[in-house]
């Protein structure tokens, strides 16, 4: 199995609304046969017993591509689905807690927009760290301001642990993403909001890490 760095270089998190013309599992499929190397199961507005069926849903379709699938903000959830792992904020339960709550065979990914965020998190608890806003986005409103690539590499110096990109990233963003350090960009819109998931999901993958 690739390590987690190699995971994190193209990071499908989902959207409900803009999965909707071909359905969450037909939508993931396509962009994981694209090229997506690991996905986030995120929901709001979703409550825990329907994402659990949506993750076991996820879990089926991904079975044998080596893909992992980490869930957002609902350690219940991801617990009873068997889920890969977690993705918490800042603004939820501590790392430590969540750490507790999933055991030590599972990744947990923590959101962090600032420098004093990132050199708190605790590479104990924490396998990844998702990095920014790098650009303003639709798909989350309550986040901080854009941090851009010079940001994003002042971000991934204070860490040793991976790092993934996150906010408004195009197929044209990926060079600078690689660039400034992170292993890899997590992204919505630009996957899940396209008429063809898997040929989107290639674009990512015809820039190579620089050398």
């Amino acid at each position: 199995m690739t390590g987690l760095r190699e995971q994190l270089r193209l990071y499908l998190v989902t959207d409900p609304i803009l999965c909707t013309p071909f359905g969450l599992v037909e939508t993931v499929q396509q962009a994981v046969a694209g090229g997506v190397t690991m996905v986030q199961l995120r929901t709001k507005d979703a409550s825990t017993p329907a994402r659990i069926d949506m993750a076991l849903a996820l879990k089926q379709a991904l079975y044998g591509t080596g893909v992992q699938l980490i869930v957002n903000d609902d350690l219940e959830a991801a617990i009873a689905a068997n889920a890969d792992g977690a993705h918490i904020g800042q603004g939820d339960m501590p790392p430590v807690q969540a750490r507790a709550l999933l055991g030590s065979g599972k990744i947990l990914g923590l959101s962090c927009e600032t420098e004093q965020t990132v050199k708190a998190a605790d590479p104990n608890s924490v396998d990844y760290l998702g990095l920014g806003p790098v650009f303003a986005t639709t798909t989350k409103t309550d986040h901080e301001r854009p941090i851009g690539f010079d940001g994003l590499a002042r971000l991934v110096a204070l860490t040793s642990l991976p790092t993934v990109a996150i906010g408004g990233l195009r197929p044209a963003h990926q060079q600078d993403v690689l660039a400034s350090g992170a292993d890899g960009q997590a992204v919505v819109s630009a996957i899940c909001g396209q008429t063809d998931p898997k040929a989107a999901a290639q674009l990512f993958n015809q820039t190579e890490a620089p050398s």
